[in-house]
């Protein structure tokens, strides 16, 4: 991997030995990554005369097509992590989450709605199911934070362990919003109901801390066995916080969940 350019080559014009550069101009305070060896670069090209890493182009994912490195973020590859996390400008963040916490909101009022059976009249019936569903947003939020919390937490206590540097918990945020993606196919699995819908809910958490636990390991830098601590302790503070809010009588909707009150 080089951090070089060739004479007469800038960044975001022309190519080196078939290999493009990258689309978008670079400010001077920029940092690219290599998504092989993780070493920081300026450009997104390789340098032949001057490789001294890896020896591959710092990031071959500026040539794929979108929906190619969307297949490899689903497969959970590293490479395709570091080329969207590091090599790419992406400000969905917080869209992307409001979105995915209405979409599991949707789900957790949809169950709620299936289970009640209630004779009140009609007006009141929408004003309540109404209610019911921003009372299931605030919750989705309130155990996506505690999840988030218990990762940074065990991050902080571990962080002479995580990394030469602070962490910078704040792309850590962004990765783990981003990695997250796969709540949105809570509505598909709602929509098209069937036997296995209980199944589907349940590997749909499973990607999605997957994705969260390789979204940690890229951007820290760090080994498998810290990440999944982490998405661990991360999952036992948004149990306890499922397992309060059961305790007080609330219906928060746990088919999601991998974790229930009873479990504990």
């Amino acid at each position: 991997m080089g951090n070089g350019g060739r004479s007469g080559l800038q960044q975001g014009k022309g190519n080196v030995d078939g290999v493009a550069a990258t689309p978008t101009a670079a400010s001077a305070s920029c940092q690219y990554r290599c998504i092989e060896c993780n070493q920081e670069a300026k450009e997104l090209y390789r340098d032949y005369n001057h490789g001294k890493s890896c020896q591959k182009p710092v990031d071959k994912y500026i040539e794929y097509d979108p929906v190619i490195i969307l297949i490899n973020a689903i497969l959970c590859k590293a490479q395709a992590y570091r080329h969207i996390l590091f090599n790419t400008q992406i400000n969905i963040h917080g869209k992307l989450c409001i979105f995915c916490l209405l979409c599991e909101a949707y789900l957790r009022w949809w169950q709620l709605q299936d289970s009640n059976q209630n004779t009140a009249p009609d007006d009141l019936i929408r004003y309540a199911k109404e209610w019911d569903f921003y009372r299931m947003f605030a919750i989705a939020a309130l155990e996506q934070t505690a999840y988030f919390i218990g990762i940074f937490t065990f991050l902080w206590v571990e962080r002479p362990m995580t990394a030469k540097k602070k962490p910078n918990f704040i792309l850590l945020l962004k990765a783990l919003l981003l990695s997250s993606y796969g709540k949105l196919l809570l509505i598909p699995a709602v929509i098209w109901e069937h036997d296995y819908t209980s199944v589907c809910l349940k590997l749909i958490k499973v990607f999605v801390l997957t994705s969260n636990f390789q979204a940690i390991r890229v951007t820290l830098n760090i080994n498998r066995k810290l990440s999944f601590l982490a998405v661990l302790s991360g999952l036992l503070l948004e149990s306890i916080m499922v397992y309060f809010f059961q305790s007080m009588e609330w219906d928060v909707g746990s088919d999601y969940a991998i974790f229930k009150s009873q479990d504990f």
